[in-house]
Protein backbone atom coordinates (compact mmCIF):
# COMPACT_ATOMS: atom_id res chain seq x y z
CA UNK A 1 0.00 0.00 0.00
CA UNK A 2 2.85 2.42 0.80
CA UNK A 3 5.27 3.28 -2.00
CA UNK A 4 7.90 4.94 0.18
CA UNK A 5 8.74 5.63 3.78
CA UNK A 6 7.77 9.29 3.17
CA UNK A 7 4.32 8.18 2.04
CA UNK A 8 4.00 5.98 5.14
CA UNK A 9 5.10 8.90 7.33
CA UNK A 10 2.60 11.28 5.70
CA UNK A 11 -0.15 8.67 5.97
CA UNK A 12 0.59 8.26 9.69
CA UNK A 13 0.47 12.05 10.16
CA UNK A 14 -2.94 12.14 8.51
CA UNK A 15 -4.09 9.24 10.66
CA UNK A 16 -3.06 11.16 13.78
CA UNK A 17 -4.81 14.33 12.57
CA UNK A 18 -7.99 12.40 11.79
CA UNK A 19 -7.90 10.68 15.18
CA UNK A 20 -7.43 14.00 17.01
CA UNK A 21 -10.42 15.50 15.19
CA UNK A 22 -12.59 12.43 15.88
CA UNK A 23 -14.40 13.99 18.85
CA UNK A 24 -14.95 17.47 17.45
CA UNK A 25 -18.33 18.68 16.28
CA UNK A 26 -19.30 20.49 13.13
CA UNK A 27 -19.78 24.25 13.51
CA UNK A 28 -21.61 25.07 10.30
CA UNK A 29 -23.82 22.83 8.22
CA UNK A 30 -23.91 23.52 4.52
CA UNK A 31 -27.05 23.58 2.45
CA UNK A 32 -27.53 20.44 0.36
CA UNK A 33 -26.43 20.61 -3.25
CA UNK A 34 -27.62 18.27 -5.96
CA UNK A 35 -24.73 16.35 -7.47
CA UNK A 36 -25.01 15.87 -11.18
CA UNK A 37 -23.23 15.19 -14.44
CA UNK A 38 -26.36 15.43 -16.54
CA UNK A 39 -30.09 15.93 -16.08
CA UNK A 40 -30.87 12.22 -15.65
CA UNK A 41 -28.62 12.05 -12.56
CA UNK A 42 -29.70 15.42 -11.12
CA UNK A 43 -31.89 14.07 -8.37
CA UNK A 44 -30.29 10.67 -7.87
CA UNK A 45 -27.85 11.55 -5.08
CA UNK A 46 -27.60 14.66 -2.93
CA UNK A 47 -24.28 15.67 -1.33
CA UNK A 48 -24.08 17.85 1.79
CA UNK A 49 -21.29 19.10 4.06
CA UNK A 50 -18.61 18.27 1.48
CA UNK A 51 -15.02 19.36 2.13
CA UNK A 52 -11.46 18.36 1.37
CA UNK A 53 -8.75 18.67 4.02
CA UNK A 54 -5.88 21.03 3.05
CA UNK A 55 -2.39 19.51 2.70
CA UNK A 56 1.17 20.75 3.07
CA UNK A 57 3.79 20.98 0.32
CA UNK A 58 5.20 17.52 -0.36
CA UNK A 59 2.26 15.72 1.22
CA UNK A 60 1.07 12.98 -1.14
CA UNK A 61 -2.05 11.80 0.70
CA UNK A 62 -5.27 13.75 1.32
CA UNK A 63 -8.80 13.12 2.56
CA UNK A 64 -12.34 14.16 1.61
CA UNK A 65 -15.57 14.07 3.61
CA UNK A 66 -19.26 14.52 2.82
CA UNK A 67 -22.76 13.21 3.47
CA UNK A 68 -24.65 11.33 0.73
CA UNK A 69 -28.41 10.90 0.52
CA UNK A 70 -29.93 8.90 -2.33
CA UNK A 71 -33.53 8.67 -3.47
CA UNK A 72 -33.16 4.91 -3.92
CA UNK A 73 -30.83 2.08 -2.97
CA UNK A 74 -27.65 2.62 -4.95
CA UNK A 75 -23.98 1.60 -4.65
CA UNK A 76 -20.93 3.84 -4.99
CA UNK A 77 -18.48 1.68 -6.95
CA UNK A 78 -15.69 4.05 -8.01
CA UNK A 79 -14.33 7.55 -7.32
CA UNK A 80 -12.02 9.60 -9.54
CA UNK A 81 -10.45 13.01 -8.99
CA UNK A 82 -8.49 15.53 -11.03
CA UNK A 83 -5.85 16.02 -8.30
CA UNK A 84 -4.82 12.44 -7.64
CA UNK A 85 -4.00 9.13 -9.28
CA UNK A 86 -6.33 7.13 -7.04
CA UNK A 87 -9.15 7.63 -4.57
CA UNK A 88 -10.09 4.87 -2.12
CA UNK A 89 -12.94 4.46 0.34
CA UNK A 90 -11.65 3.90 3.88
CA UNK A 91 -13.19 3.34 7.29
CA UNK A 92 -11.62 3.99 10.66
CA UNK A 93 -12.98 2.25 13.73
CA UNK A 94 -11.90 1.55 17.27
CA UNK A 95 -10.99 -2.06 17.96
CA UNK A 96 -10.39 -2.25 21.67
CA UNK A 97 -8.14 0.72 22.35
CA UNK A 98 -6.62 0.83 18.85
CA UNK A 99 -7.87 2.93 15.93
CA UNK A 100 -7.82 0.75 12.78
CA UNK A 101 -8.30 1.73 9.14
CA UNK A 102 -9.53 -0.54 6.37
CA UNK A 103 -10.17 -0.06 2.67
CA UNK A 104 -13.63 -0.77 1.23
CA UNK A 105 -14.63 -1.73 -2.32
CA UNK A 106 -18.00 0.05 -2.32
CA UNK A 107 -20.48 2.03 -0.27
CA UNK A 108 -24.10 0.88 -0.35
CA UNK A 109 -26.49 3.82 0.05
CA UNK A 110 -29.95 3.00 1.37
CA UNK A 111 -32.81 5.10 0.03
CA UNK A 112 -33.35 8.37 1.92
CA UNK A 113 -30.84 7.40 4.65
CA UNK A 114 -27.85 9.77 5.04
CA UNK A 115 -24.44 8.14 4.71
CA UNK A 116 -21.81 10.21 6.51
CA UNK A 117 -18.15 10.39 5.54
CA UNK A 118 -16.36 12.12 8.44
CA UNK A 119 -12.99 12.17 10.21
CA UNK A 120 -12.70 9.15 12.46
CA UNK A 121 -15.08 7.07 10.30
CA UNK A 122 -15.78 6.54 6.62
CA UNK A 123 -13.88 8.86 4.25
CA UNK A 124 -12.18 9.12 0.87
CA UNK A 125 -8.38 8.79 0.84
CA UNK A 126 -6.65 10.64 -2.02
CA UNK A 127 -3.34 8.96 -2.91
CA UNK A 128 -0.43 10.29 -5.01
CA UNK A 129 -1.59 13.90 -5.00
CA UNK A 130 -0.40 15.84 -8.05
CA UNK A 131 -0.12 19.09 -6.05
CA UNK A 132 -0.78 20.46 -2.55
CA UNK A 133 -4.43 21.08 -1.71
CA UNK A 134 -4.68 24.70 -0.56
CA UNK A 135 -7.55 26.39 1.26
CA UNK A 136 -9.96 27.78 -1.34
CA UNK A 137 -8.97 25.33 -4.10
CA UNK A 138 -11.71 23.22 -5.68
CA UNK A 139 -11.26 19.51 -6.24
CA UNK A 140 -13.36 17.76 -8.88
CA UNK A 141 -14.65 14.28 -8.09
CA UNK A 142 -16.45 11.89 -10.43
CA UNK A 143 -18.55 9.42 -8.45
CA UNK A 144 -19.68 6.23 -10.20
CA UNK A 145 -22.87 4.59 -8.91
CA UNK A 146 -24.69 1.37 -9.84
CA UNK A 147 -28.24 0.38 -8.91
CA UNK A 148 -28.32 -1.90 -5.87
CA UNK A 149 -31.51 -3.78 -6.70
CA UNK A 150 -33.17 -4.95 -9.88
CA UNK A 151 -36.33 -3.06 -8.85
CA UNK A 152 -34.58 0.31 -8.89
CA UNK A 153 -36.17 3.11 -10.89
CA UNK A 154 -32.69 3.99 -12.09
CA UNK A 155 -31.94 1.27 -14.66
CA UNK A 156 -28.66 2.36 -16.28
CA UNK A 157 -25.50 0.34 -15.73
CA UNK A 158 -23.81 3.28 -14.01
CA UNK A 159 -24.44 6.91 -13.16
CA UNK A 160 -21.55 9.35 -13.17
CA UNK A 161 -21.95 12.34 -10.91
CA UNK A 162 -19.39 15.13 -11.03
CA UNK A 163 -18.99 17.26 -7.91
CA UNK A 164 -16.57 20.12 -7.21
CA UNK A 165 -15.64 20.33 -3.54
CA UNK A 166 -13.75 23.14 -1.78
CA UNK A 167 -10.57 22.62 0.18
CA UNK A 168 -11.06 24.15 3.62
CA UNK A 169 -10.29 23.84 7.28
CA UNK A 170 -13.40 22.37 8.82
CA UNK A 171 -14.48 21.66 12.33
CA UNK A 172 -15.27 18.06 11.60
CA UNK A 173 -18.49 16.32 12.54
CA UNK A 174 -17.99 13.28 14.71
CA UNK A 175 -18.22 10.01 12.83
CA UNK A 176 -21.46 8.17 13.63
CA UNK A 177 -21.20 5.80 16.57
CA UNK A 178 -23.55 3.29 14.95
CA UNK A 179 -21.93 1.64 11.95
CA UNK A 180 -23.34 2.17 8.49
CA UNK A 181 -25.01 -0.73 6.76
CA UNK A 182 -22.43 -3.51 6.79
CA UNK A 183 -23.43 -4.49 3.26
CA UNK A 184 -20.54 -2.15 2.46
CA UNK A 185 -17.96 -4.49 1.01
CA UNK A 186 -14.41 -4.65 2.39
CA UNK A 187 -11.46 -5.83 0.33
Amino acid sequence: MYKSSLQKYVFNLILIAVTVSFNTSQANAEKPISAQKNQSNKELVSIQNAWVRPTNAGQVVGAAYMTFTSKQDITLVKIESDVTKSVEIHNMSMEGSVMKMRMLDTIVLSAKKPYILAPGGFHFMLFDLKKPLNIGDEVSFVLHFKPTSENAKYKKDTAEITQNIKVKVQTAPQAPKDEHDMKTMAK
